[in-house]
């Protein structure tokens, strides 16, 4: 069955990913950003946007094996965090303004990142500059949970793509090809999944709010289940 008349997934989205000196939202960093703007499938119909940062520390090496950027290209080359991250935020803002969703894969890694950031630089979080929580918000991770919650396996980028029979068109942790390989499995997903083009973009956010807490819940009571630290945030976006 073909995605609904006049859904969401026909049109304009804003695929957003980070790459990050580390994974703690708390204290790391952000080394390049992308966002797309898609307007329909293929990368024909994709405007890309990125920005290479100097994050102002060293970037581990661990980090740098992931995504390949090295302190001293980042140094060399990348703008600095606070008018690089006030660009990304603006961009965002006004998709969401104009109810273009943002899509990501595990959304609230990149959102909570990007926000302690801008307050780290003394600019406006996103959720300041809208006035209201961040949405609508589409986590192509999140709906792979909750529509498909009993398949086995790792739900990677990688192993969703895989799934779904999908290719990447380049290396992935770099952010823009990130961003598009998340847009096609949305698109996945949306012909897989019939109700999730059926649905209005605001009630397909609260969903995916109910699939995130069930998600962490049951993660939280297995990790309890092995004597480990139930660590998994309920709470989503942020």
């Amino acid at each position: 069955m073909n995605a609904a008349a006049d859904s969401w997934i026909d049109r304009p989205l804003l695929g957003f990913d980070t790459e990050t000196t580390g994974t703690s939202v708390a204290d790391d960093r952000i080394v390049t950003v992308a966002l797309v703007h898609s307007v329909g499938p293929g990368r024909e119909n994709e405007t890309v946007a990125t920005w290479l940062i100097d994050p102002g520390v060293e970037i581990p090496e661990p980090a740098q094996r992931v995504h390949g950027i090295s302190t001293e290209h980042a140094r060399t080359h990348g703008m600095q965090p606070a008018p690089a991250l006030d660009e990304v935020a603006g961009m965002i803002v006004d998709a969401l303004g104009q109810d273009v969703p943002l899509v990501a894969f595990n959304i609230s890694f990149d959102l909570q990142i990007i926000e302690n950031e801008l307050r780290r630089h003394s600019l406006p979080t996103i959720a300041d500059r809208l006035g209201h929580e961040i949405a609508p918000v589409l986590d192509a991770l999140v709906i792979d949970r909750g529509l498909d919650r009993f398949r086995k396996g790792k739900r990677t980028l990688t192993a969703v793509l895989e799934h779904y029979g999908l290719t990447q068109d380049g290396r992935l942790h770099t952010a823009d090809v990130d961003v598009s390989a998340t847009l096609d499995v949305l698109r996945a997903q949306a012909q897989k999944f019939p109700q999730l083009a059926e649905s209005a973009l605001a009630d397909l956010h609260r969903e995916q709010m109910t699939w995130h807490r069930s998600w962490a819940e049951n993660f939280n009571e297995y990790l309890r289940s092995k004597g480990r630290t139930p660590d998994a945030n309920p709470n989503w976006p942020m």
